[in-house]
């Protein structure tokens, strides 16, 4: 079994094509929930259901996120009743996240309803929220603690972040299988995704970093930063506020003891000696997923560099 550790529109296209090159039923997808919400009263899991949709190929090409083809005359319905029309839902989407909260309420648990809502779209992946307890990233600015999705969605990613805090972590405990799914793998994946937002509210949960550090396989990290930017994303400005290198290399940093191969982009060859210096091994490929050939192939790199560690 191979095991994914992801969160957002790049791991959501990684696993897409891993799940053409490799058996779907053999990987086990770990979502990040730091990015979950409420609004109007519907519980929203982004991550998640952007990794689902992408899956069941619904996805919106383009955005990457929602439904392809959605209305949104709900969203212009709430519009003109003054209602916060900010996060976009769609109709059809919004069919998900009304499912989603009922279950919920009737007492389910996450894990479970997120099993259920795969299996309906025809999802033959394992996936599993890192949690069922509520994990909340906070974003820390000059203006003061702002909640993921105003920073991000809201105000458009304009503030200058100064620290993260991933609110109930620490009282947090891993979903039911993830630690069992993390100590029996074959290999494990942390697919491209901002190291701080997406990957680093998963690691904040405790028993979920430790694992990763006893494991008895080989893991892989894919860098989402390229020559210096992310391709989307909020990546790069975070961790330059935060006064860390943005490159791939500090990327690598992040996840230094905790992986064993670090895939770097063409762009960044240059850095392979200073990812090596690590206790990484790097290989270098092309890590831009600009259509389904290029995410089969980034997919059979990483396979291929996992066999031979």
């Amino acid at each position: 079994m191979i095991v994914a550790l992801a969160g957002g529109v790049g791991a959501a296209r990684f696993l897409d094509g891993l799940s053409q090159v490799h058996p779907p039923k053999e990987i086990c997808i770990i979502g990040n929930t730091g990015d979950d919400m409420e609004m109007h009263g519907l519980y929203i899991c982004p991550d998640l259901d952007t990794v689902v949709y992408t899956l069941a190929g619904l996805a919106n090409p383009v955005h990457g996120w929602g439904v392809d083809g959605d209305s949104f005359r709900c969203l212009e319905a709430l519009g003109k009743l003054n209602a916060e029309t900010w996060f976009q839902l769609g109709d059809r989407d919004l069919a998900t996240h009304i499912y989603r909260t009922a279950r919920l309420r009737a007492g389910e648990s996450l894990s479970t309803v997120t099993a259920a809502i795969a299996r309906s779209l025809g999802v033959a992946c394992i996936l599993k929220p890192v949690s069922d307890d509520p994990v909340r990233t906070i974003v820390q600015t000059p203006g003061g603690p702002l909640e993921f999705q105003t920073y991000f969605v809201r105000r458009r990613a304009q503030d200058e972040v100064l620290g993260v805090e991933f609110q109930g972590a620490e009282d947090a405990r891993p979903a039911p299988g993830v630690l069992r799914a993390i100590r029996s793998a074959s290999a494990i994946v942390f697919c491209p995704s901002n190291p701080i937002i997406s990957i680093g509210p998963i690691l904040a949960v405790p028993g979920i970093r430790q694992a990763l550090r006893r494991r008895k396989c080989p893991a892989a990290a894919i860098s989402p930063i390229i020559g210096g930017r992310a391709l989307k994303g909020p990546a790069a400005d975070m961790m330059r506020g935060m006064g860390m290198e943005v490159s791939s290399l500090g990327v690598a940093r992040i996840y230094r003891g905790m992986v064993d191969l670090f895939i770097l982009d063409r762009a960044d060859k240059r850095l392979a000696p200073e990812v090596e210096k690590l206790g990484m091994r790097a290989v270098v490929t092309n890590t831009i997923m600009t259509g389904p050939a290029q995410k089969k192939a980034l997919a059979r790199a990483v396979l291929k560099a996992l066999e031979r560690t």
